[in-house]
């Protein structure tokens, strides 16, 4: 009795406070204890104590990832195939136009273009994105277009987060499941409940429940726009009492920092000399406290439902107050169905990965021994062609290499050793590079990274025209539609083909610069293996530009983001046709109509049995096959990149004098003039930059490609002249050069560049006027030597080492050694096997190349042993995150399964250790 009577003065001064018409919250852990103490109405303090845990959070949050020194990344890439057996429509037609949306969890994050008039629509669409939150499901919805109303959903596939590795890169076809607008729920809201005994003024003694609901994060946007609100409602077998938060106005993040007050017991009777009697407490274990969160629609069909959370008031009793974040769940009622079978199914691909990046000190032994793997010899013991060896698909080793390879700088070299290695066990010429090896998809993959933008200069103009003009271009004849003309059609492919054609050979000059140097590895490593094929120096090109770049980029232009969908059948069809041929044109075989299987395209293809396509083709396979990293023991003969005649005049900058001319000019002239250009023709290949009196002269001058630093426009006023450009040379030499015109000038400017671009001493800034006078014009710098004052141009049009993070790529390659271990330990087996036996290979063992089992045996060793260090690592970081981690957490609300599931594992992990 008179601990209940302490209980009760606490109480009781929290009784005053209970009269207040706005009641503030105190921190838990205060020195009020239990009872619910509140400021005074604008007194300020609640709110400033509201800034400061908001503070000391996002402080807290922060300082977290710091300590962890961890970094998490989340990435999905999808391919939605098809969809088939759909309901038909409830009409005449019974057809559909469906496109079907991928959504993390409510949000959605692409949408698919509208396929018409089908009931099993095919998408053929692929999607990549990082995923910058947390998720609970991987949704996809089936709708169907109506012009007059909102579109109607059809149906769903829902694919929970943990799951999602169950069907890691496999086609799956998964059943459409019906949607409840109250089953569709996302976000999460933090909760604070306090149960507590007070005794009010009048004497009269009850237990009260306080419910703050503090903040929501993650809620849907409904229909464009979030204004949501709560209701907080106590109810029990034989009551139910419901009170209601303000709307906030336009977000999804909404703080609402509302406390609200239940009676959850009162008193039969009390008077100051008597015991007071309550309700039954198996009644208060029946309560339960249910939070629904709301939008405030406008339109007629109500609010919305946003999401619910049921918490029963029993779990109090083993503490007055609780607080934590919970995810919200879904309506009792929100899961009823039909029959899954009733909506159709979806073909889908998802491979759903999660990076968990430490700080790059970690992964320094493995990357320094990845990195160095294009100086091993032979190459077939190098790390990154030993992770090509163990993974299932070459694909999934190339992503990363190449990424990791790019990022250092050291693609080339790496490829250029895999490609020659390839080389050299090939025996066909005419099979070189045309299997799925390491080698071609790592060219595939650094083509798309590096040639993103030279497709898009190149291609995107006549891919869109064609995609929307939907010029009529079917040349089968049994295919041909009413009303279309055979040889109209025809002349429309002819005219495409055409213009792509020559757009494509007239692009060498912006080929990238990387691209150009594999192409070149390429072709010289070719050229000596096949010193007898004079061809093979441009298959061995041909192979990848036209038929691993150019042509499929325009079979699927929208994996090459050249168009944002899949292009609907007719288009897809005109494509088909002119991507054949550009590969056949590109391929140089010497009987190109037998590479046809059907009658129709042979017949086509005989527009373009002219000599004038085969040396285009060659003249641009030269160009970019070209490289100022060249071997001057090279059996390659100089190519012919470009000539013709312009006027030039040679200089070199001097403090003492305003020039010194390096060919004839005027007597007693300081300034230049007219008089002081030459007409000469000038020869550019692949090995010089050389210019003669005329055509078939002797060189007057000879420049090496090495020793052009760069190429630039000169400013018009240095000279008084138009379509200038310079020619920059060691020891301050310098070719000024005027060009006919400005697209000649243009033309020379991208040619000499891109020639030029590899060359070690190349410049990274110039002047873009003349040094006359003692002075240099732009900077009006007096020093001959002065560096320049403007940025060279020229090289890639984005740095794209900027996009690659060098520590996740070789997390990911960590991750796949990880994966692939149990290859890895046989291929060690199998250098053992070959050390000490020469007989006949063991058929589990062949699979691997291995040419040198002593080195091949040294790296596995290293491999083992970094990727074992690595794994000591996450497995500590895990057992100390499962240590701080608290369940009910912002970062893990109650009902996250994903951790609930975590904690199981660590669970059994410990007791295993135990």
């Amino acid at each position: 009795m008179r601990r209940r009577r302490r209980g009760g003065g606490r109480a009781l001064a929290a009784g005053a406070a209970l009269r207040c018409a706005r009641l503030r919250w105190a921190p838990l852990g205060s020195a009020a204890g239990p009872a619910l103490p509140a400021a005074a109405p604008g007194s300020g303090s609640g709110s400033s104590r509201r800034r400061r845990r908001r503070r000391r959070r996002r402080k807290s949050s922060t300082m977290a990832v710091e300590e962890e020194g961890l970094r998490v990344f989340q990435s999905v890439r999808i391919k939605i195939g098809e969809a088939k057996n759909l309901p038909t429509y409830p009409g005449p037609n019974k057809m559909r136009d469906c496109y079907c949306t991928v959504n993390l969890d409510q949000e959605e994050v692409f949408r698919t273009k509208i396929v018409e008039k089908s009931l099993c629509p095919f998408y053929g669409e692929d999607f990549y994105c990082e995923i910058p939150r947390t998720f609970r499901h991987l949704s996809f919805y089936i709708f169907d277009r109506d012009v007059f109303r909102r579109d109607s959903i059809i149906g769903k596939v829902a694919i929970q987060k943990e799951d999602l590795q169950k069907y890691h890169n496999r086609d799956t076809w998964f059943q459409l499941q019906h949607v409840d607008a109250d089953s569709e729920v996302q976000g999460k809201v933090h909760l604070e409940l306090r149960l507590s005994e007070v005794i009010t003024d009048t004497g009269v003694v009850c237990h009260k429940l306080a419910t703050r609901v503090l903040e929501c994060q993650g809620l849907p946007i409904v229909n464009g726009q979030c204004d949501p609100y709560a209701t907080v409602t106590l109810a029990g077998p034989s009551r139910s009492e419901a009170k209601k938060t303000k709307v906030k106005k336009k977000t999804n993040n909404p703080h609402f920092d509302e406390v609200f007050y239940f009676e959850v017991t009162r008193p039969s009777s009390y008077n100051k000399k008597s015991h007071f009697d309550i309700e039954d407490v198996d009644e208060v274990d029946k309560m339960e406290i249910r939070v629904d969160l709301w939008n405030a629609s406008n339109l007629k069909f109500g609010d919305e439902f946003l999401g619910e959370l049921r918490l029963p008031l029993k779990f109090l009793r083993q503490s007055s107050s609780y607080e934590a974040w919970y995810f919200l769940q879904p309506r009792d009622n929100g899961n009823k169905s039909l029959k899954p079978d009733d909506l159709g199914s979806l073909r889908l691909n998802v491979v759903y990965t999660e990076d968990h990046v430490f700080s790059s000190d970690y992964y320094s032994p493995l990357r320094d021994l990845l990195l160095k793997s294009a100086d091993v010899e032979p190459v077939s013991a190098s790390a990154a062609h030993i992770l090509g060896e163990v993974c299932r698909e070459k694909q999934e080793a190339a992503i990363p290499l190449v990424r990791l390879f790019l990022h250092y700088g050291r693609i080339v070299p790496f490829i250029s050793a895999i490609a020659n290695a390839e080389v050299k066990r090939t025996q066909d010429p005419n099979t070189i590079f045309r299997g799925n090896s390491l080698t071609s998809k790592c060219i595939d993959e650094t083509m798309k990274l590096a040639g993103m933008h030279y497709l898009q200069v190149t291609l995107k103009p006549i891919i869109d025209e064609i995609c929307q003009v939907h010029k009529p271009c079917e040349i089968d004849p049994v295919k041909l539609k009413d009303g279309e003309n055979l040889e109209n059609n025809r002349e429309n492919l002819r005219q495409y083909v055409d213009r792509i054609f020559t757009v494509i050979t007239k692009s060498g000059v912006s080929c990238p610069t990387v691209m150009c140097d594999i192409f070149f590895s390429l072709r010289e490593s070719a050229a000596k293996r096949f010193q007898g094929d004079l061809d093979v120096r441009y298959t061995a090109v041909s192979s990848f530009i036209f038929l691993r770049f150019f042509a499929p980029a325009i079979l699927s232009p929208n994996l090459f983001q050249l168009t944002p969908h899949h292009p609907d059948p007719q288009t897809s069809r005109t494509l088909t046709l002119i991507s054949k041929t550009i590969q056949t044109l590109g391929s140089l075989s010497k009987s190109k109509s037998a590479n046809f299987k059907e009658s129709y395209m042979a017949t086509f293809y005989d527009y373009f049995n002219e000599q004038k396509y085969a040396d285009a083709v060659k003249n641009f396979l030269d160009l970019i096959s070209s490289s100022g990293r060249r071997d001057h023991k090279s059996i390659e003969q100089p190519i012919l990149l470009k000539e013709g005649t312009l006027k030039l005049t040679v200089k070199k900058v001097d403090g003492n004098s305003s020039c010194r001319f390096m060919i004839k000019r005027a007597q007693g002239r300081k300034r230049f003039g007219m008089k002081n250009f030459k007409k000469r023709w000038f020869r550019l290949t692949n090995h010089e930059f050389t210019y003669q009196k005329s055509k078939g002269d002797h060189p007057l001058c000879s420049i090496p490609i090495e020793n052009i630093l760069a190429v630039e426009r000169l400013e018009e006023e240095s000279f008084k002249m138009k379509n200038m450009f310079q020619v920059i040379q060691p020891e301050r030499r310098v070719l000024y050069i005027q060009a006919n015109n400005c697209v000649e000038a243009k033309d020379w400017i991208d040619i000499l560049t891109k020639v030029s671009q590899c060359n070690k001493k190349r410049l990274t800034v110039y002047h873009p006027s003349a040094y006359l006078n003692g002075h240099w014009l732009c900077c009006k710098a007096t020093a001959d030597n002065t560096p320049g004052c403007t940025p060279c141009t020229g090289g890639l049009p984005a740095n794209i080492q900027l996009d690659i993070d060098g520590d996740r790529e070789t997390e990911r390659i960590y991750s796949l050694f990880n994966l692939y271990m149990p290859k890895l330990e046989k291929m060690q087996e199998a250098c053992g096997s070959k050390s000490v036996y020469d007989g006949p290979e063991e058929e589990e063992y062949s699979t691997f190349i291995i040419d040198d089992p002593k080195e091949t045996y040294k790296t596995l060793k290293l491999i083992i042993e970094g990727v074992g260090t690595l794994e000591q690592e996450h497995a500590q970081y895990k057992r100390d995150k499962f240590k701080k981690t608290k369940y009910g957490s912002q970062e893990h609300p109650i009902g996250d399964k994903s951790f609930q599931t975590y904690i199981r594992q660590q669970s059994e992990i410990s007791a295993h250790s135990i």
